[in-house]
């Protein structure tokens, strides 16, 4: 079985400009003329960490790494403002100009799965190639898997998602628009509170076998309020897309090699999304992992990644 690569540093970070309101953190390590790969990490709100390097060869890979608008070391934190979809494809397109990239290989997992996706649809010129991971599709079904009350998550986890809703004090209906309201709060033990309980919900579910340390983990307050402010932001503006966006435009993507990896027990993005796909793609190349969930860090998961990554790497070579 396949483990990451090595950990490396980044032998270049900058903070780059977007709007007069976000900066974003931008990272590259690896070979600085390897082929160029970007890295969307999830959420969205999720932020990149060193780890994120290691899915890649470095002696083959440009590793380009950035945190989305209010996320990781992007500025400003948690900002909602002027923060959606159209605005973070054009954050990529920014990215790419400023680092010289012709095209590039994309690789994103869970919410990245579909910022990738939705980047590739406007600008597949600039696309090699997808490594996807955890398909989110952004539907209204995906959301109410993961939050609604008779939702698959829910019926799956029924003690932690009633420690999800705490926070809401009983009233599920319209449990977005509340846990919205919370999270924008001028009360800041309110905001904390909902956030931290969102986070720790995810991540709580995300794994195969549990984490001991999922509430210590996912509930670090600085994180949990970036991820569940911008997720809950996007989710209730329906990520700023048509439903059914992905599925409906395929046929601008369908000429790219494309690789999804994604875990059977997936409790956070259904397995039947990545089926879904794969039904209206047949080219792409859809591994369902046995025995591993959501999270990119399981083994099972890393050692599918890690053999996408290392066949793209060849494949692009080649050709």
């Amino acid at each position: 079985m396949r483990t990451l690569y090595p950990s490396i540093g980044a032998y270049q970070q900058q903070w780059l400009s977007v709007t007069e309101r976000h900066r974003l953190y931008v990272e590259e390590s690896g070979n600085p003329l390897g082929i160029p790969v970007i890295l969307l990490h999830g959420g969205p709100g999720a932020g990149i960490s060193d780890e994120h390097r290691r899915f890649f060869d470095p002696e083959c890979y440009r590793i380009i790494l950035f945190d989305q608008r209010g996320a990781g070391q992007s500025e400003p934190h948690a900002e909602l403002a002027d923060n959606h979809t159209q605005a973070l494809i054009a954050d990529m397109e920014q990215i790419r100009e400023t680092l010289g990239v012709e095209s590039w290989l994309v690789f994103g997992g869970s919410w990245g799965s579909t910022l990738a996706l939705c980047y590739a649809i406007e600008h597949s010129e600039r696309v090699r190639g997808l490594v996807l991971r955890g398909l989110f599709l952004a539907r209204q079904q995906d959301l109410h898997w993961l939050y609604q009350p008779d939702g698959g998550a829910a019926q799956l986890f029924p003690d932690y998602y009633q420690d999800f809703i705490a926070p809401l004090e009983g009233d599920t209906r319209h449990l977005l628009t509340h846990y919205y309201r919370l999270l924008t709060s001028n009360n800041e033990l309110a905001r904390l509170n909902a956030a931290r309980a969102w986070a720790i919900w995810e991540g709580r579910i995300s794994t195969l076998l549990p984490r001991v340390d999922a509430q210590e983990h996912y509930g670090e307050a600085h994180a949990a309020l970036a991820l569940a402010r911008i997720e809950c932001h996007y989710f209730i503006n329906n990520c700023f897309i048509d439903e059914n966006y992905i599925i409906r435009q395929l046929g601008k993507l369908r000429h790219l090699p494309a690789i999804l990896v994604h875990g059977r027990y997936d409790a956070i993005c259904k397995p039947a999304a990545a089926t879904d796909l794969a039904t209206h793609w047949p080219e792409l190349m859809l591994q369902i992992v046995p025995g591993a969930g959501h999270s990119a860090f399981e083994p099972s998961i890393i050692d599918a990644l890690i053999k996408a990554t290392d066949y793209m790497a060849k494949e692009l070579t080649q050709s």
